[in-house]
């Protein structure tokens, strides 16, 4: 199972690139390599902050 995520989740930026139509497709690679990680982030902050203010209320 492991495998099979680790596998979807590689993405081969440079063939993507190579790949790409015109310059400005790599700043769409950009943006949407690194999207899901800065979500993950905000989400992750967002419940430790809702957390930590519930234990202080208490």
């Amino acid at each position: 199972m492991k495998a099979l995520i680790l596998r979807l989740q590689e993405v081969d930026i440079n063939k993507k690139l190579a790949e790409a139509p015109d310059d400005s497709y790599g700043i769409g690679i950009f943006i949407g390599t690194f999207l899901p990680f800065i979500i993950l982030v905000i989400i992750a902050y967002t419940i430790y902050r809702y957390n930590k203010n519930r234990i202080k209320d208490e």
